[in-house]
């Protein structure tokens, strides 16, 4: 019988699931223009703002970096793969951005994260934006997972390697009167099969942001949680580390087409977007 429920319902959520963005979406997509053209009128000015984006070595965190180098803001650029950060930090001078440092750190740590943020002061003096950027996700049903060894890897990009840096930087961020970003998604609100542990986790961003936003909001700190995200792209380090249970599973799907560009327009309209978010 339970072979029998997960399989109807593996036939009948996907469509039904496709069915309700179809009507939802061109209300959703227009809602969306409307707010991007006024944010558009109110932008921050982020020349000389310093910027700290998490996963900028790649996908998200990477485009997010040339969005504010566009912009003038100085940068501190984040990940793992210090090389990586290297050519983007060419890429992003190229593109405007003022002093750009690399920091090679490991958002799941908060040793890490408490260094990066030191790091960042002790450079620039100031801290004006935090990106968070930083995802994992999956595409398999839950119980065909084979093992649990992935399941505390997920939560933690997907979760603490949201709040670690958020933490470190929250200091700062209120001399600045500065803003928080956040990579929220979609599937906090439209659930999805075989991305049980990447909801939940993000559900779980959205709601702590959420919270944080009432306990900052005296302090002059914004936070920026769009929850509209119309796709994600595939984070090359969390995958590398999710073991062979999950590589495979990624490795006999075939390569998705993320809406990157719309994302990226999306985060930092909102970031820099002088009203409240």
């Amino acid at each position: 019988m339970e072979r029998v429920l997960t399989a109807l319902m593996d036939l009948v959520v996907p469509p039904a699931s496709m069915v309700m963005l179809a009507f939802a979406w061109p209300t959703l997509s227009f809602l969306r223009a409307l707010e991007w053209a006024l944010k558009a009128l109110t932008k921050e000015d982020m020349r000389g703002k310093v910027v700290l984006v998490t996963g900028a070595s790649s996908a998200i965190g990477e485009q997010v970096a040339y969005e504010y180098a566009r912009r003038g803001a100085n940068l501190v650029l984040v990940a793992r793969r210090e090389h990586r950060l290297f050519a983007v930090r060419e890429n992003a001078r190229a593109l405007g951005a003022g002093h750009v440092l690399v920091v090679a750190a490991d958002v799941v740590r908060e040793d890490d994260c408490g260094r990066l943020v030191a790091d960042t002061i002790s450079y620039f003096g100031q801290l004006d934006h935090l990106v968070n950027t930083v995802s994992l996700g999956h595409d398999f049903l839950f119980e065909e997972a084979g093992d649990t060894a992935a399941f505390p890897h997920l939560m933690d990009i997907n979760f603490w390697g949201n709040v670690y840096p958020t933490y470190a930087a929250l200091p700062y961020l209120r001399q600045s009167h500065g803003r928080v970003v956040v990579n929220a998604s979609v599937d906090t609100w439209l659930p999805m099969p075989r991305m049980s542990l990447y909801s939940a986790a993000k559900a779980a961003v959205v709601d702590f942001y959420e919270t944080l936003r009432y306990e900052v909001k005296d302090e002059y700190i914004k936070v920026v949680v769009p929850e509209w995200l119309s796709g994600m792209t595939r984070n090359h380090v969390g995958f590398a580390r999710a073991g062979p249970q999950l590589q495979n599973k990624f490795a006999t799907k075939p390569q998705l087409q993320w809406e990157t560009l719309t994302i990226i327009r999306q985060i930092t309209a909102a970031a820099s977007a002088i009203s409240h978010v």
